[in-house]
């Protein structure tokens, strides 16, 4: 991305906040349109799941827009906006810990009749289960190494911008994703 592109990416972002909290629809719709993807990319590497990342995706837009007020126009929108939806990721992570607790409070005769919700392994495709190893993979990193390779790796962010959002250096920040890519690396050959 150029420093032009950045640029009027960023005023694109001022005017649709603006008519946004405005209460116009386009507004609304053109944040959405600009970076629905790269959060959903960002969730989607932190979750296991797609439908689970869509659902958070939703989420982390719903919270967006309701806090709309309280976006500084002086830090860029995305960098906001993935901040929210990786909050959004740790507290489903930690509903998904209680609801597990309760799942395996079920008398064993009723697990067999719980459908299992994985597709059919024979079924998918070699390049699709490849990607799922791998989506697994970096969903089973630590959060303090799976946050900063999402963010740089997967979404772009500088290192500078990706720290800023964690709240920790840039020397950290690099070392983290340093020490991820290690830990994916025995992971997926694992």
């Amino acid at each position: 991305m150029t420093g032009s592109a950045s640029k009027d990416d960023s005023r694109d972002d001022a005017a649709a906040v603006a008519a946004a909290l405005a209460g116009k629809q386009f507004g609304f719709d053109a944040l959405m349109e600009a970076h629905r993807s790269a959060v959903f990319r960002m969730v989607r590497g932190y979750l296991d799941h797609e439908a689970d990342a869509l659902d958070v995706t939703q989420d982390s837009f719903v919270a967006a827009f309701l806090s709309l007020h309280r976006y500084d126009p002086a830090r860029p929108f995305r960098a906001w906006l993935l901040r929210i939806a990786l909050n959004k990721c740790r507290d489903w992570t930690r509903r998904r810990a209680v609801r597990r607790l309760f799942a395996f409070a079920l008398p064993i005769e009723d697990a067999a009749h719980v459908p299992d919700a994985q597709p059919d392994p024979e079924a998918a495709l070699k390049s699709r289960q490849e990607v799922a190893r791998i989506h697994a993979a970096i969903a089973a990193l630590p959060d303090t190494l799976k946050e900063p390779l999402l963010l740089c790796a997967m979404e772009g962010l500088p290192q500078d911008e990706a720290a800023a959002i964690l709240g920790v250096s840039r020397k950290a920040v690099e070392t983290r994703i340093y020490r991820a890519r290690q830990k994916l690396s025995h992971l997926v050959e694992g």
